[in-house]
């Protein structure tokens, strides 16, 4: 898989390794950047860039997950894990002040963050706690979240696209206060951490920071409502819409890999996640049916399950 790997002094690297194993092949793209091949691998390991300074030192700032799967979370917290996605809690049978809303995964896939409406953070695994909305007045509900790169922190955002930064996030604008012509659903950020999208259910798109604007749906007659943006990683020159009728719509440098238009479904699509070399991407439904595009393989899914509370949400690793 290829990986971008963001940090300080890059230029004059002249190796990068995975778990002690040299990558396959690697480019210096500037100071801050690197792209490389991981080699064949299991896991969890850290990446280490050699350069005329020395090594880095390892640690979870840099680490590389060969796992591969998804977690689908419902809205009272229960989280279910597929493929190499391991499990490690959920708020399922916890009495919560407002529903789950959705979930984002650590970047190294072995922990995750829930979400609630009330912006109220739950977390598991290695997925650390930096913060929430929980106990503050919102003008509107949360809606979405988004991890930081390095997993010390993580953005929500609000149906009136009200951005709010915990830990290493940093903040780089809102729609809150403007008059939008549809609630937000969601957010994505770029590779670096230095910007993010906002989408709206009417497909239209916002972007803050270094996110480079695409395109939108905006304007566009929909037959369903968008439901999330899913950023081409890890390079983020594109990102796919997706609606609830399981449209996909490619932007930027992002790929048709298939969708679910015009098929009948059982329940409505209610979230998409992209491999992670952004060569595929899985669609989920409410009632938890999984579908894999692309280079994404299916392992498993809620479809035909009697579920307490309906999906709200999918992550990948």
């Amino acid at each position: 898989a290829t990986v971008a790997i963001s940090g300080l002094q890059l230029t004059g690297a002249t190796g990068v390794s995975f778990g002690g194993t040299p990558a396959t092949s690697f480019t210096v793209n500037s100071d801050t950047s690197i792209t490389a091949v991981a080699p064949a691998g299991s896991g969890v390991v850290d990446v280490t860039v050699t350069g005329p300074n020395g090594t880095s030192p390892k640690g979870v700032t840099a680490r590389y997950s060969y796992l591969s799967g998804y977690r689908l979370v419902a809205a009272d917290g229960g989280v279910f894990s597929y493929g190499n996605a391991p499990f490690y809690g959920s708020t399922g049978g916890m009495r919560l002040n407002a529903p789950i809303v959705g979930m984002a995964s650590t970047p190294d896939g072995a922990g995750y963050w829930l979400v609630a409406a009330d912006g109220g953070v739950f977390a598991y695994g290695d997925a650390a706690f930096y913060g929430s909305t929980g106990g503050m007045h919102l003008n509107a509900p949360i809606v979405g979240m988004a991890p930081s790169p390095n997993g010390f922190g993580y953005w929500l955002v609000a149906a009136d696209g009200g951005v709010f930064a915990f830990g290493s996030a940093e903040f780089h604008g809102s729609t809150g206060g403007m008059h939008l012509t549809a609630p937000l659903v969601g957010m994505a950020r770029v590779p670096d951490g230095g910007g993010y999208w906002l989408v709206a259910a009417d497909g239209g798109v916002f972007s803050y920071g270094d996110a480079i604007f695409h395109g939108s749906l905006g304007g566009t007659a929909l037959r369903a409502p968008a439901v999330s943006l899913t950023p081409v990683n890890p390079f983020g020159g594109g990102y796919w819409i997706v609606t609830a009728d399981g449209g996909v719509f490619a932007l930027g440098n992002a790929v048709d890999y298939g969708s679910l238009s015009g098929l009948v479904l059982n329940r409505p699509v209610v979230g998409a996640t992209a491999t992670p070399d952004g060569t595929g991407y899985w669609l989920t439904g409410a009632d938890g049916g999984v579908f894999a595009f692309g280079s994404a393989t299916y392992a498993g899914s809620t479809g035909g399950l009697q579920l307490n509370a309906p999906i709200v949400g999918v992550s990948g690793t």
